[in-house]
């Protein structure tokens, strides 16, 4: 199915674009620092995802968006919450174990599992163009992740016994944020994106708060530095969302512009300079190989 030609992009436009991925970026960073004081994931997840929600639900209120939900919305807002739950769930434990750009390098293969699930689900063909950006995007990403150990000198086994769990999560969050979309697009894409989100936002909450409770508890940073990882995460993801339904659609953007698909990069960069995280030429090399493609991809014109 074509998609609608887009319009050209402003410079206010453009820069807001970029400014929610380097929010988006350094949410993941803040993460890694509350992880590395003391937080787990289901607790980052009830925080930042609680926020949101209500953020994203105050919106709703002071715009006066209209809570109509048809009836295939009802059905599917809660698979889509638990998709976007676990999706959440896996990510962030994907960057408790890999340099943050690696992680969300990995679950940038996320377009190629939306176009999979699209044909398993809907019957549709992949595009043409989607299916000469695999073996180029997933080429970047065995560079970038050193599948063969060559950049750390570990050979491919010793690599994967360092990189296996955390690529695990990553690919998983990928694949299931894929079936999200693509459950979103064909279930729930009438629905305004606000109401949508503050819906799925509550849920993810509820659901991570639930594997909290399971766990025994909150397992809170222990010393300042992880607290303000934690808080760092929750206001960087709440304000990347609130200025994607407040600004964005005022400046005639798309919100999933591809624009925003340059989130590792941003990244890497702070996680270089907060974390200490460094990653070989080459890996830095396969990291933009999959940072163009899935640009190219999200660019793409009906």
């Amino acid at each position: 199915m074509n998609e609608p030609r887009l319009p050209a992009l402003s410079t206010a436009a453009f820069l807001t674009l970029l400014l929610i991925a380097l929010l988006m970026g350094a949410n993941h960073v803040a993460a890694r620092v509350a992880f590395n004081h003391g937080a787990d994931v289901a607790t980052a997840v009830v925080f930042r995802s609680a926020v949101t929600a209500l953020v994203v639900g105050m919106l709703i209120v002071v715009q006066r968006v209209p809570l109509k939900l048809e009836a295939k919305h009802r059905r599917a807002l809660p698979a889509i919450g638990v998709l976007i739950a676990v999706q959440s769930l896996c990510l962030y434990s994907a960057v408790a174990r890999l340099p943050v750009a690696l992680a969300l390098l990995a679950f940038n293969t996320y377009p190629l599992w939306t176009a999979l699930w699209a044909r398993i689900v809907y019957a549709h063909r992949p595009e043409r163009r989607v299916l000469l950006a695999m073996p180029v995007m997933l080429a970047g990403l065995a560079l970038a992740l050193d599948v063969f150990g060559a950049a750390s000198g570990l050979g491919a086994a010793g690599q994967w016994s360092r990189i296996g769990a955390g690529v695990a999560f990553a690919v998983g969050a990928a694949a299931v944020f894929g079936l999200a979309l693509v459950l979103t697009q064909h279930e729930a894409g009438g629905l305004d994106g606000r109401v949508r989100t503050a819906a799925t936002m509550g849920q993810v909450a509820l659901l991570a708060l639930a594997g909290v409770a399971w766990q025994g508890g909150f397992q809170l940073p222990h010393d300042a530095t992880g607290w303000w990882g934690l808080g760092g995460l929750t206001l960087l993801y709440g304000t990347g969302f609130t200025i994607m339904f407040t600004v964005l659609p005022r400046l005639g953007v798309v919100g999933n512009s591809a624009i925003m698909n340059v989130e590792p990069i941003f990244a890497l960069v702070l996680a270089w300079a907060i974390l200490g995280q460094a990653i070989a030429a080459s890996q830095v090399a396969g990291g933009l190989v999959v940072v163009a493609t899935v640009m190219w991809l999200g660019l793409r014109r009906g």
